[in-house]
C-alpha cells in the first residue's frame, strides 16, 4: 500500500524505536520521569517558551488549551475550517463550556485583521467576553497552508490592545518553519501559547506538546489530571519525541518536494485539477473536474489499486506526503491515479 491518507500513518524509524527500549523512565506525576523532563525541556528550548507539557494527542493540548485560558462562557474567535471546529467532536462546549466566534480563514491562513478587531467583545451584561483567539498554523483546510509572520504579528498586536491571549494549533509547526526558512521559535514569538504534534510528519508514535508561560503549564498540568491525562512511565513517549524534534525534524523538506512532484504529476491527469499556491508542505487537495468519477468511487478505486487516499471536501481529495513515502512511491502513485481516471 502506498498510504497517503495523513502522515499520522508514519511509523518510528528503528533509531527512534531503539530510544524507546532505552529510555530511562520515572513516575511522571510525580515529575521524577527523566526523559519526559528532557522532552519537555527540549519542547521549551525549541519554541522559545517557558515551559511545556506531554500531552497524549494534539486534540487533547487544544482542550487544555481552552480550559487554561479561558472561562465557562467565554467566546473563543476561530477560523472556519480550523482543526478544532470540525474533528474535535464539539468538546471546546462539552468540556471547556467555551462558544466559537467562527471568522473565514483567508489564502494566507489568516483572518481579515480588520474583521478580526470588530468581533472581539468585552464582557457586559449580555454578550459573551472574548477570552482567546485561535490560530492553526499550518493550515489543513485547503492544503498545509502557512501563515506569513506578517499576519501572525498583525494578529499578535490586536490581541495586546485588547489583552488577549493567542494559541496556536501547530500540529505541523515543524513544516511550517521549514517553509518559511526560520527557527520555530521565530514563529511562536507571536502567539503565548501553542501545541506541536509529535506523531504527524516528525513520525513518532503518538503525543503532542502544549507549551506556554510556566504558570500556564502548571495550571494545564492541573486541567490535564481531570480529563484523566495523567500519565506514569511517559518517558517512552517521549524518548520517540526526543528523536523526531533532533532528528525527524530534518527531514521534511523532503515530505514537501515530495508533495510538489506528486501535485504536478497530478496537474497533468485529465479530470484533476491542483491549486499550487496551496501546495507550500506536505499537504495536496486535489479537485475533481470532470464527472466521470464521483469523489467516493475514486477513493475507493484507487484503495483497490493500493492507493490510499481520503475524501475531502465536495468534489475534492486529499493527499499527504510523509516519512513512509518517497520518490519511488510518488511515481508509482501518480501512474496509479492517471490509469484509473482513464478507466
Amino acid at each position: 500500500m502506498i498510504d497517503l491518507r495523513s502522515d499520522t500513518v508514519t511509523l518510528p524509524p528503528p533509531e527512534m524505536m531503539d530510544c524507546i527500549y532505552r529510555a530511562e523512565l520515572g513516575d511522571d506525576l510525580y515529575g521524577e520521569d527523566p526523559t519526559v523532563n528532557r522532552l519537555q525541556e527540549l519542547a521549551a528550548q525549541v519554541t522559545g517558551k517557558e515551559a511545556a507539557l506531554l500531552t497524549t494527542s494534539g486534540t487533547m493540548s487544544n482542550i487544555l488549551a481552552f480550559m487554561t485560558h479561558c472561562r465557562h462562557g467565554d467566546e473563543v474567535v476561530v477560523g472556519e475550517g480550523h482543526h478544532a471546529v470540525i474533528y474535535e467532536l464539539g468538546a471546546p462546549a462539552a468540556i471547556a463550556g467555551v462558544s466559537f466566534r467562527s471568522l473565514p480563514v483567508n489564502g494566507m491562513a489568516s483572518y481579515d485583521i480588520e474583521l478580526l478587531e470588530q468581533v472581539i467583545r468585552t464582557a457586559d451584561l449580555f454578550e459573551p467576553p472574548t477570552g482567546l483567539i485561535w490560530t492553526e498554523n499550518t493550515f489543513a483546510g485547503d492544503g498545509g497552508i502557512v501563515m506569513p509572520l506578517s499576519e501572525l504579528e498583525k494578529i499578535s498586536a490586536v490581541a495586546k490592545k485588547h489583552s488577549l491571549p493567542v494559541f496556536m494549533d501547530g500540529a505541523r509547526l515543524f513544516n511550517a518553519a521549514v517553509y518559511l526558512g526560520v527557527e520555530v521559535s521565530e514563529i511562536c514569538k507571536y502567539v503565548d501559547t501553542l501545541a506541536f504534534c509529535l506523531s504527524k510528519g516528525l513520525s513518532a508514535p503518538l503525543g503532542s506538546v502544549l507549551c506556554g508561560p510556566a504558570d500556564f503549564i502548571a495550571e494545564a498540568r492541573r486541567n490535564r489530571q481531570k480529563l484523566g491525562g495523567g500519565q506514569r512511565q511517559a518517558g517512552i513517549i517521549a524518548a520517540a519525541g526526543i528523536y523526531a524534534i533532533e532528528k525527524m525534524s530534518l527531514r521534511l523538506e523532503d515530505d514537501h518536494q515530495n508533495a510538489r512532484a506528486l501535485a504536478e504529476g497530478i496537474a497533468e491527469i485529465p479530470g484533476l485539477a491542483v491549486d499550487f499556491s496551496t501546495v507550500q508542505t506536505n499537504i495536496v487537495v486535489v479537485e475533481l473536474t470532470s464527472d466521470r468519477l464521483a469523489q467516493a468511487e475514486l477513493v475507493e478505486r484507487l484503495r483497490e489499486q493500493e492507493v490510499l487516499v481520503v475524501p475531502w471536501t465536495k468534489g475534492r481529495i486529499r493527499l499527504v506526503t510523509h516519512y513512509g513515502v518517497d520518490e519511488q512511491d510518488i511515481e508509482e502513485a501518480l501512474q496509479t491515479i492517471s490509469d484509473v481516471m482513464k478507466e
